[in-house]
């Protein structure tokens, strides 16, 4: 019997729990995928707690990002065959033992890599490189600010921007984080005891940052935005500030939303700066979403990228996994494994 994950309500981690289910049936462009792996990301920390959209209705399953085996294709499917191994970008309900997906979010994984490793990919590497490449046009010469530096997206971002080339690089996270950040070449800003604004202003002779990827959002964008260079681009993925502890808090999320910049364009005009918003769960361009994993596939490949995983959690702990990312104790990515 296949299983999944399933958010029962808006809350707590106590709202998530596991539901059997029936091994789903491909499509004519589907492929059907037994999971080994399913990445975590704090867009689901947010869904769980009813502060993210779009999202399905409750009772509902999360997961943007798979890696496995194929169980079962459709009968218009001749790129993959059953027992090879794969990964997908998900446009939700990955957290499953068995999902149906369309082949044109799925890629094979190359022998040299493990099905850990895959699963690590689709949502961290792909949010960072769809704003610092496909957005961004990233050259070198630039500098980059990235928030979260020690996270999923931010260690992506960090490898993404050293295989760039890219020689100024701050991150922020707590302190005891700064090694891994310097790992991959970056300068680390303590986020609870340093102020980015004033550092990378000293840093930079006052012109600010050409590349700011900020997940934080509230007050901490509108600092972003405050240090960003001429011809400069901002891009905000996430709202963490919404979310400081496991509790759902509408208070606490009222007043993160309150301090989020409402952006003037005639004020990002007359300083020639842009913004965007980045959510890859809503992406269409599917063809663009295939192009960038197999760059960084290459990538993987040729050494320049390696997946960061922190912890993998049984599927049946993942209230757990929750927690450990709630209380900010990881360093990279958070995985749920649903294969004994």
């Amino acid at each position: 019997m296949a299983y999944c994950v399933e958010i029962t309500k808006a809350g707590s981690p106590s709202a998530l729990s596991i539901k059997e289910i029936e091994i789903p049936s491909p499509g004519n462009d589907e492929i059907c995928i037994n999971v080994h792996y399913a990445g975590i990301n704090f867009a689901d920390i947010l869904m769980r707690l009813g502060l993210y959209n779009p999202r399905p209705p409750y009772p509902f399953t999360p997961g943007y990002e798979v890696s496995g085996v194929v169980h079962s294709i459709g009968s218009d499917v001749t790129e993959f065959k059953v027992g090879q191994r794969v990964v997908a970008a998900m446009p939700t309900g990955g957290q499953c033992s068995h999902v149906a997906v369309k082949v044109s979010r799925v890629i094979s994984i190359p022998d040299e890599m493990s099905l850990d490793e895959a699963a690590a990919i689709p949502v961290t590497y792909l949010t960072a490189h769809h704003m610092l490449h496909h957005l961004g046009h990233l050259e070198q010469g630039e500098s980059v600010l990235i928030h979260g530096g020690a996270g999923g997206v931010g260690t992506a971002a960090l490898q993404l921007c050293q295989w760039a080339g890219i020689e100024h690089v701050w991150a922020t996270a707590s302190g005891h984080k700064s090694n891994i950040i310097e790992s991959f070449g970056g300068i680390p800003i303590d986020r609870h005891n340093q102020d980015f604004r004033k550092i990378v202003k000293e840093a930079t002779d006052g012109r600010g940052v050409d590349h700011i990827l900020d997940p934080i959002g509230g007050d901490n964008l509108a600092k972003s935005l405050s240090c960003l260079a001429e011809g400069g681009k901002l891009y905000t993925y996430g709202l963490s500030s919404a979310a400081p502890t496991s509790k759902r808090s509408l208070i606490k999320a009222f007043f993160a939303l309150r301090k989020t910049p409402k952006f003037d364009p005639l004020r990002l005009m007359m300083r020639n700066r842009g913004v965007f918003g980045v959510h890859m769960g809503t992406w269409k361009d599917e063809k663009a979403i295939a192009e960038q994993l197999h760059r960084i596939l290459e990538g993987v490949k040729e050494g320049h990228l390696k997946p960061v995983i922190d912890s993998v959690f049984d599927a049946k702990d993942v209230a757990k996994a929750h927690q450990h990312i709630h209380d900010a104790k990881n360093i990279g990515k958070v995985l749920l494994r649903f294969t004994n």
